[in-house]
């Protein structure tokens, strides 16, 4: 869904704790959300959240990349609109998608943009519209590293393919040496660990892998993992902590995982020096993003090879899906509430605090015109 070693940092992890300290609850999963409640809040003192005619249960599901932006949403949200209870199951792009396109879910969230075969099955269940792609979350998808004795860490692009490629197996590999010549890189094996599920975090970062080593991932990307070799955890907490307590091992995930105990990855792109995941310098990457959909479609085209200096190439957007006309009237009040709040000024504000990055200016303001039209 960048401020590791720094203060903003610690404001990530104090926001974490709080929403993990009051995690919403459906079916007992560390990755799962659900309803919170809690006092009263600056986004509803500043009048950002408006419950209007919203009560009842809002089922949604999706990227688990989100899942900690979710939750402080949830719990500020729900903290106002009493009547509202939402459950969002974190399991997978792909299965988000699924269950929307199969009248399951209210909305669906997504690290990647609904292709042509899921605009057109959404379109079942959006009567009289279609499924469409609203921007809400963004980050750097850092890449996690175990490795004893290694605080920092530069990896390449073509270094980083071979490595989830099976290509370089060993952290002392000349490869990885030439990159950090002042490391002391231990004889120790990799352990390489992707998505189990299919994930948008995995396309995102397979994208990023193809448009920046061509030469060296030769794989289209996709939700689902297609190199050969390597080991699988189920979603973005699954594979985090794989890293956390895995000598060796390496991943990738949104950095709001990236908790105390894992270290992430500088990434070395064309600009003088190697680029940190943070909220600062994955914001610089998405704000040069273009918006690619049409009609009321925001889908956006991300560039993974930046050459600014402090651009961050590993981002992703985080989509959240509706019918743009069609919409569940039992839900469509609820959804509309919450989406509104999600995209307010405070709701984008909560982002940053949860180590997440807000949307630029120009793609949220598109994105509020668009929600206060569904129907």
């Amino acid at each position: 869904m960048k401020l590791q070693r720094m203060n903003r940092r610690a404001l990530a992890l104090g926001a974490l704790a709080v929403s993990g300290a009051l995690a919403l609850s459906a079916c007992g999963s560390d990755d799962t959300g659900g309803s919170g409640s809690g006092g009263n809040t600056t986004a509803a003192a500043n009048g950002d959240i408006k419950c209007d005619d919203a009560k009842g249960q809002l089922q949604a599901s999706g990227s688990s990349a989100q899942k900690n932006a979710i939750d402080a949403w949830v719990k500020q949200y729900t903290a106002t609109c009493k009547d509202v209870q939402i459950n969002y199951r974190p399991d997978g792009s792909g299965a988000g998608i699924t269950a929307f396109t199969q009248g399951q879910t209210a909305f669906a969230g997504s690290d990647s943009a609904l292709k042509p075969d899921e605009i057109e099955a959404s379109k079942k269940i959006c009567k009289t519209g279609q499924g469409i792609d609203l921007p809400m979350v963004g980050g750097p998808i850092a890449v996690g590293y175990n490795v004893p004795g290694v605080d920092t860490l530069v990896l390449d692009a073509p270094t980083l393919a071979k490595i989830f490629d099976s290509k370089i197996t060993n952290w002392n590999d000349a490869a990885i040496k030439k990159l950090n010549p002042d490391a002391k890189l231990p004889d120790l094996r990799i352990q390489a660990f992707h998505r189990s599920e299919d994930s948008g975090t995995t396309e995102n970062f397979t994208k990023y892998l193809k448009a920046a080593a061509p030469e060296d991932w030769k794989y289209e990307p996709s939700k689902a993992w297609a190199a050969k070799g390597g080991q699988s955890a189920p979603q973005s907490s699954g594979v985090a902590q794989q890293v956390k307590q895995t000598s060796g091992a390496i991943s990738y995930f949104e950095l709001s995982y990236a908790k105390e105990g894992i270290k992430t990855v500088d990434i070395k792109t064309e600009a003088a020096e190697p680029v940190k995941a943070t909220v600062e310098n994955a914001t610089a990457a998405i704000g040069a993003a273009k918006v690619v959909g049409t009609g009321k479609d925001l889908a956006l085209e991300l560039d993974y090879t930046p050459s600014a200096a402090g651009a961050y190439p590993i981002v992703l957007v985080t989509y959240e899906i509706v019918c743009d006309k069609g919409n569940k009237a039992d839900t469509l009040p609820a959804t509309k509430s919450f989406l509104n709040y999600v995209a307010s000024e405070s709701g984008q504000n909560l982002l940053a605090e949860a180590g997440y990055a807000p949307m630029p200016d120009e793609i949220i303001t598109k994105v509020r015109e668009t929600i206060s039209s569904l129907s």
